[in-house]
Order: structure tokens, then C-alpha cells, then sequence
């Protein structure tokens, strides 16, 4: 019996041959996203030094010039311009750092408040962890966004409150879900070892526990993410999150709602990036999710 080459990844090859193998499993779908994650990722982290104007620099000259290639536009703002001249591209860079910065910091403020609680209400049982059960029904049952308009109308624009929102929200799936595997964890017969060790209870949480659950709670993160994305854009362009002189993907889009008939690439264009990053990260966490979840596996 004889095997065609490619069905076979020969030993000399090494880590080269396992990570083409690997890399061919993966779905053409998840590639896009991940590539299309990787675009974001650097303009989130280099923006500033991509710009080619300032992102509030104003040109009233060049006023709601449309982007390339449509007629009348120019090489000098591909992307076309606002109202006030404002180059949409150098906006774009911006507010997509700072959309993308933002949610992320909610999502992690979300993860680390909701694993905490897990670990508690999984570590003292009882009233303690009835009562954490109850508040995680309670925010569950929250309509978090019409909340968050009430304290954002009520309180202000602070960028402090704002970030809590963003925190708050989703925060109790992160709590069930280690709640759950904590349970599960202390039955197994590592953490009864490092116990009858003398281990603390604590001590075994952070250094055995947490890194045997981490794999389901970072998909989880993945999954959260996005809705973040979407929960800090749709404050931002109802006004109520960020506001000028900064931009944000949300804002842009805003702004450019009253000119979808005149000018439409000033909303289309940030809604076409909001749609790409969030399209990707769910795929992305969905692939995740099926790699790790064993009861989702063939």
C-alpha cells in the first residue's frame, strides 16, 4: 500500500511541516478573518504613525470631496472628505484605534470582574454564591443598552463612566462560565494533590485552575468582543459616548447619517469597518470555540 506525499508530513520536516498541516485544516473563511484581524490589530497599534494628515485637520477648499474613483476625487484623500474638509482616511485610522482600544479594555474589565466573581462564588458556596448567582440573573435579565443611555444622560459624558458601561456589560456569562469549571476543577485529582500538598486554596486557584479553564474563557472573550465593538459604537453614534475632537468609529458614522444622500461615504465607510471587524471576530471566536469546546468536535 502505497501514500501520496501530501497526505503524509515526513519527520525531517519538523515544526514547518506541522504548522502547514495545521494551517491547511483551518477554513478559508477563518483565514480571511484572521487576516483582516491582523490589518486592524496593526493599524490599532501604529495609527497615529500612518497618518497622512492630521485626523482634525480642516481643508474647507476640499470640502465633501468624494473618495477614488469616483469623479472629482484625488489622490491626496483616497477616502474623500467630511464636511469640514477633514480627511476621511486619517479619521478612519483613528477612530478605528480608538473604537477597537476602548472595547477591548471594556471586554477585559468585563472578563476579569465576571471570572473573579466566578471564582468566588465557586470557592465559598452557600449564601455567597446564591447571591452572585442571583446578581449574574439579575444583569442578564438587564436591557444593559437602555441603561446605559439613562446613566449616560443622567450622569454625563465622562470617559470614566463610559468605560464602566462598557465593563459592565456581559460581565456574568465570564461569571458562569468559571463558576462551572472551578466546580468542576476542585474535583479533579490535580487540585486534590496540590491540596493534600498543603497547597492554599487561592494558590491553587491561580496557578493550577485558572490556566486548565483559560482555553474556554479566552473564546469566550472572543465572543464578547465584538458585541462590545458594536455596544461602544452604537452609544458613540447616538452621541453619547465619544465625542469631538476625538473620533470614533461610531461617532464617524453619526456624523455622516444627515449626508447618506449627498456625501453616503462619510457612514458607509465606517460602517463598512465596523461590519469587516466584527464579521471577523465572530468567525474567528466561532472557529475558537469549535476547536476547544470537545462536545462541538466530529
Amino acid at each position: 500500500m502505497t501514500l501520496a506525499t501530501t497526505d503524509v508530513i515526513r519527520p525531517e520536516a519538523g515544526f514547518a511541516g506541522r504548522f502547514l498541516l495545521g494551517f491547511r485544516k483551518v477554513p478559508g473563511s477563518v483565514i480571511v478573518a484572521i487576516t483582516v484581524l491582523a490589518l486592524v490589530a496593526i493599524v490599532t497599534v501604529f495609527a497615529r504613525g500612518l497618518l497622512p494628515y492630521d485626523f482634525d485637520q480642516m481643508d474647507l477648499r476640499a470640502r465633501l470631496a468624494p473618495p477614488m474613483p469616483l469623479e472629482g476625487s484625488t489622490l491626496a484623500h483616497p477616502l474623500g472628505t467630511d464636511k469640514l474638509g477633514r480627511d476621511v482616511l486619517s479619521r478612519l485610522l483613528i477612530a478605528t484605534q480608538t473604537s477597537i482600544l476602548l472595547s477591548l479594555l471594556g471586554t477585559i474589565i468585563g472578563a476579569v470582574i465576571g471570572t473573579f466573581l466566578g471564582f468566588v462564588a465557586a470557592h465559598f458556596g452557600r449564601w455567597v454564591d446564591e447571591g452572585i448567582s442571583t446578581l449574574v440573573d439579575f444583569q442578564a435579565a438587564m436591557p444593559w443598552f437602555i441603561i446605559a443611555l439613562a446613566v449616560l444622560a443622567f450622569m454625563g459624558n465622562s470617559m470614566v463612566v463610559f468605560l464602566f458601561l462598557l465593563g459592565m456589560y456581559g460581565w456574568e456569562r465570564y461569571a458562569r462560565i468559571t463558576r462551572g469549571l472551578v466546580l468542576a476543577a476542585r474535583e479533579e485529582g490535580y487540585a486534590r494533590a496540590v491540596h493534600a500538598l498543603g497547597g492554599r486554596s487561592w494558590t491553587i486557584y491561580l496557578r493550577h485552575v485558572l490556566p486548565n479553564i483559560l482555553s474556554p474563557l479566552i473564546v469566550q472573550l472572543t465572543i464578547s468582543f465584538p458585541e462590545t465593538i458594536l455596544f461602544e459604537t452604537s452609544l458613540s453614534f447616538l452621541g453619547l459616548g465619544i465625542r469631538p475632537p476625538m473620533t470614533s468609529l461610531g461617532q464617524m458614522l453619526g456624523d455622516g447619517r444627515d449626508y447618506l444622500v449627498s456625501a453616503w461615504w462619510l457612514a458607509v465607510i465606517p460602517g463598512i469597518m465596523i461590519f469587516l471587524t466584527t464579521l471577523s471576530m465572530s468567525i474567528f471566536g466561532d472557529w475558537l470555540r469549535t476547536r476547544f469546546d470537545p462536545s462541538l468536535q466530529d
